[in-house]
């Protein structure tokens, strides 16, 4: 016998590249959400630090990107698409202080090279697929218990 999983939550989120005015607006809105449904503190932390990291990720490199938030009866799930140059070398961009992002970005004090790493590190599950020239896809799954 299969158990399904049932969603109880889900909302869509828009991103625009370069929009650095609304950068982080999508994880303040999605750490509320947790906190209002009663998520324990810990996962709202790691949720939120995906989230942040993740959208950064498509404000300073892609065109335009999609975050899809779902909360299920098991974990906090987060699908974001994006489109924009891709990346050329997963292994390489999973590095601790690797980055690709221009002089612009550094002075203004994002592109450390951290991003994807810390998202890794405080996912349960984690799934990146790229195509240059099209785009990235990246799925963050964290528990709830």
């Amino acid at each position: 016998m299969r158990m399904e999983i049932e969603t109880l939550y889900r909302q869509k989120f828009y991103i625009t590249g370069r929009d650095f005015a609304n950068a982080g607006n999508v994880s303040v809105q999605i750490k509320k959400i947790l906190k209002e449904i009663g998520v324990k503190p810990d996962v709202v932390y790691r949720v939120s630090i995906c989230c942040y990291e993740a959208e950064m990720n498509v404000v300073m490199y892609a065109f335009r990107g999609e975050l899809d938030f779902q909360i299920t009866d098991k974990a906090v799930c987060i699908i974001i698409n994006d489109e924009g140059p891709g990346i050329e070398d997963i292994e390489l961009a999973m590095m601790e202080g690797y980055s690709t992002a221009t002089a612009e970005i550094r002075e203004m004090g994002f592109g450390a090279g951290l991003g994807l790493p810390n998202i890794k590190k405080n996912s349960d599950e984690f799934k990146l697929e790229s195509i240059v020239s099209k785009g990235t896809k990246l799925i963050i799954k964290i528990y709830l218990n």
